[in-house]
C-alpha cells in the first residue's frame, strides 16, 4: 500500500452522526428552563402541581445532561485515542501539505522520466489533491470537536451546581406546598386510633393491608386503564414479582431501581389510604385507585398526603432517600463512562380482594 493509500485509509473513519457535546448542551438548556419554572411556580394557584412539573423537569434535565457528559466523556477518550495512535500519519500528513503548500505548481508536476511521467504526475496530482483536502477537513473537524467536548467538561462543573441546587430546592418547596394545601377532597377522616390498634395488630404487609381494606368503600375507579398505568417513578424492574433476592427471600411485588431523591407519583387518581412507616418496610404510602385494590410503595424517604385525601393523576406523593451525587462526583462519573447509579429501591405491591398479585397486570412493566 502506498503511503498515500494509508492516508487516506487511516482517515476513512466518518464522525459520529450525532454530537454528544449537542446532547449535552440541549440538557443544559432544559436545566435553565426549569430555573425559569422555579422562579414562576411562587405565583401560581396550582403551586404543586407548577412545582412538581419543576422538580420532574429537574431531574430530567440532569438525566439527560449525566447522560451527554457520560457520552462525551466517552467520545472525547476516542478521539485522543485515535489522534495519539495516529500522530506519526498525522505529521507525515501535514509535512506532505506542508512541502505542496511550498513548492511552485510547475515543478510539483516535472517528473524524472520525462514528459510521459510528468502527464502521469499531473492526472495522480489531480486525483490526490481532493483527497487530501477531504482528510484534512476530516482533521480539523476533528480536532475542533475536540476542543468543544473539553470546553464543556470546564463549562458542566457550574452547569451541575446550578441544576443540583435548583432540584434541591425545588424539593423543599414542594415538600412546604403539599404540606399547605388544602384543596384535595376527602373520602373520609382518618381515625388515628384505629390506624394505630392495626399497626400494633399486624405482623405482616398482609395483615396490615388486609384490616385496610375492611374499611371504606367508592372512590376512584381506575378499572378501565389497568395493564397501562405507567410506573409510579422513572426506574428499572431489578426484581419482578415472585422472585427470590439474593438471600432467598421472596416477595409479592417489583423491587424499582431508581436514582436518589427522585420524586414519586400517582399514576391514577387514588384515595390515600395509609402514609408513614410500616413494619420494617421504611415508610410507605398505600393507595387505593379501585374498590378492593391497593397499592402499596415501600422504601420512600418522605411521604405526601393525608389518609382520606383523594389525590389526584401525576400528584407527588412520595421522595426517595439516598445522597445525590456532588457536581464533581458526576463529573468524575461520567468521565468513568456511567451514566448515574440508580441506588435507591422502591417496592411496589398490588393487592386485589386481600391478596397479592403480579403488579404487571396494572402496571407497564418493560
Amino acid at each position: 500500500m502506498t503511503r498515500l493509500a494509508l492516508f487516506l485509509a487511516v482517515w476513512a473513519a466518518p464522525l459520529w452522526a450525532q454530537s454528544p457535546a449537542e446532547d449535552a448542551e440541549a440538557a443544559a438548556l432544559r436545566l435553565g428552563a426549569a430555573r425559569i419554572a422555579l422562579e414562576a411556580a411562587d405565583g401560581r394557584s396550582d403551586r404543586v402541581a407548577a412545582l412538581t412539573e419543576t422538580v420532574q423537569a429537574y431531574e430530567d434535565g440532569l438525566t439527560a445532561l449525566r447522560d451527554g457528559l457520560r457520552r462525551a466523556a466517552i467520545r472525547q477518550r476516542t478521539l485522543e485515542t485515535d489522534l495519539e495512535a495516529r500522530a506519526e500519519e498525522v505529521a507525515q500528513l501535514l509535512g506532505v501539505l506542508q512541502t505542496m503548500g511550498r513548492a511552485p505548481a510547475p515543478i510539483l508536476l516535472l517528473h524524472p522520466s520525462g514528459p510521459t511521467g510528468t502527464a502521469r504526475s499531473g492526472m495522480m496530482l489531480a486525483d490526490v489533491t481532493p483527497a487530501l483536502q477531504d482528510k484534512v477537513t476530516a482533521l480539523r473537524a476533528q480536532l475542533d470537536e475536540l476542543a468543544v467536548l473539553q470546553g464543556l467538561q470546564t463549562d458542566a462543573l457550574v452547569i451541575l451546581e446550578d441544576g443540583l441546587n435548583g432540584a434541591q430546592v425545588a424539593r423543599a418547596a414542594l415538600s412546604k406546598a403539599i404540606a399547605d394545601r388544602t384543596d384535595l377532597p376527602r373520602r373520609f377522616e382518618d381515625d388515628p386510633v384505629q390506624t394505630a390498634l392495626l399497626l400494633a395488630s399486624s405482623e405482616t404487609l398482609a395483615a396490615f393491608a388486609s384490616g385496610l381494606a375492611d374499611t371504606g368503600s367508592g372512590g376512584p375507579d381506575a378499572n378501565s386503564v389497568k395493564g397501562l398505568v405507567p410506573l409510579p417513578v422513572e426506574g428499572q424492574v431489578l426484581r419482578d414479582f415472585d422472585t427470590p433476592d439474593a438471600a432467598g427471600i421472596v416477595r409479592p411485588g417489583l423491587v424499582i431501581a431508581t436514582r436518589p431523591r427522585a420524586l414519586v407519583t400517582a399514576p391514577v387518581p387514588a384515595t390515600v389510604r395509609y402514609a408513614g412507616p410500616l413494619l420494617d418496610y421504611g415508610n410507605v404510602i398505600i393507595l387505593e385507585p379501585a374498590a378492593d385494590v391497593l397499592w402499596v410503595l415501600a422504601g420512600l424517604a418522605e411521604v405526601f398526603g393525608k389518609v382520606g385525601q383523594i389525590v389526584p393523576q401525576g400528584a407527588p406523593v412520595g421522595l426517595m432517600g439516598g445522597q445525590v451525587t456532588d457536581p464533581q462526583g458526576i463529573l468524575t462519573e461520567s468521565a468513568q463512562g456511567s451514566a448515574g447509579q440508580r441506588t435507591e429501591t422502591l417496592y411496589l405491591e398490588v393487592r386485589e380482594m386481600q391478596s397479592a398479585v403480579n403488579p404487571a397486570e396494572w402496571f407497564v412493566v418493560d
